[in-house]
């Protein structure tokens, strides 16, 4: 384990203090947006836009793991799904002083690479960009708990499940909102006219 001289600088902010973040880096729209799925929506979150700003990122990691060393102390590694969850677990590894990898699919199988290990009884902390129905969690959880380590908790920058995901671990989030979706024609912005625009990077 590396020094820990940054764990007295991972402070707790305030849900305004969240929210300025992710507005500031226009990574919290509000409005009326179509989704990948098809449904319709009055908020969009997108949190590349946050991670693309390194003090933003820094200090939204430093608040979560504060949460953790709270609540469930010092992991003796983080991990993150690849693509969205390698800057979170990086930077929350880097604030509590410990290792940081990620996983990534192999043939459509969530797995460690590049000669990442969890060794047995290790305590591991899975980290996120956004949590919607905590599938790419769930399959980190399961690759950590097949290697023998023990899941202490999840982490992510934003909670947007609406309270539904239970992963059987504390889960700690920066930012958790509720967003509100239907079927376009059910869409009470559509019914006030107001056209529907699509964000983020599909289309």
């Amino acid at each position: 384990m590396v020094g820990q001289d940054g764990l007295n600088e991972c402070v707790v902010l305030s849900q305004d203090q969240v929210l300025d973040i992710f507005r500031n880096s226009e990574a919290l729209l509000e409005g009326h947006f179509r989704l990948t799925s098809g449904r319709h929506s009055n908020r969009y979150v997108q949190c590349a836009q946050v991670l693309q700003h390194p003090p933003y990122t820094e200090r939204l990691s430093r608040h979560l793991a504060a949460l953790l060393r709270k609540g469930v102390g010092l992991p003796d590694v983080v991990i993150g799904p690849a693509m969205g969850g390698i800057l979170v677990a990086y930077e929350v590894g880097r604030a509590l002083g410990v290792r940081a990898i990620f996983t990534e699919r192999e043939k459509g199988l969530m797995t460690l690479r590049r000669n990442f290990v969890v060794r047995p009884g290790e305590t591991v902390v899975v980290c996120e960009d956004v949590v919607t129905t905590g599938g790419s969690v769930r399959e980190v959880i399961d690759v950590a708990t097949a290697a023998g380590g023990r899941v202490a908790a999840v982490a992510a920058l934003v909670d947007r499940s609406n309270g539904q995901v239970d992963f059987g671990v504390p889960f700690f989030a920066a930012l958790s909102m509720e967003v509100l979706s239907w079927p376009p024609e059910e869409c009470p912005l559509c019914k006030e006219g107001t056209p529907a625009i699509k964000p983020g990077s599909r289309t």
